[in-house]
């Protein structure tokens, strides 16, 4: 196993954090899986550990966002990345954000990239699961900051 996890830590990954607007707050997590499916229809898909909220909130909620994160938001994706953290909401106080108008999720401002999204299919994958979602919409391409990767278990800019 542990040789498994060596292997994979040596392939950089883009930090994202996924949002989803809940009935009664608004939940999000840093992720290192967003990869593009299908260019006709639109199709992404983000994997997720089963042991979190955000997946058991994901299997009750079709639309969500997701924020690709540029260079100089570790601290976001520190924020979003930390057991028992707190709502989107109050994680993302003082930081530049919207809420999306398809999903009514929150995303985060000056990354690389957002996109509103909604799960078209679930699939169960050991220990995560993997959501392949329709892109409702692009909310944002910024190609002038550099993505934040996580790569050998430390977030950092490409560049």
């Amino acid at each position: 196993m542990n040789e498994f996890i060596e292997a994979m830590a040596q392939v950089p990954t883009a930090v994202t954090v996924i949002t989803v607007k809940d009935e009664r707050d608004d939940v999000g997590a840093t992720v290192g899986t967003l990869v593009s499916v299908s260019l006709d229809p639109r199709l992404v898909m983000v994997s997720l550990e089963n042991t979190g909220y955000l997946n058991e909130l994901l299997l009750r909620r079709d639309r969500w966002a997701a924020s690709v994160l540029s260079a100089g938001q570790k601290a976001i994706a520190s924020r979003f990345a930390t057991a028992g953290r707190p709502g989107a909401r109050l994680l993302l106080a003082g930081t530049p954000h919207h809420r999306g108008e398809l999903s009514e999720a929150l995303v985060v401002d000056g990354g690389v990239t957002a996109l509103e999204a909604e799960t078209t299919q679930v699939v169960p994958a050991g220990d995560h699961t993997l959501y392949v979602a329709r892109v409702l919409d692009v909310s944002y391409v910024n190609s002038g900051v550099l993505p934040l990767v996580r790569l050998r278990g430390r977030y950092r800019p490409v560049g």
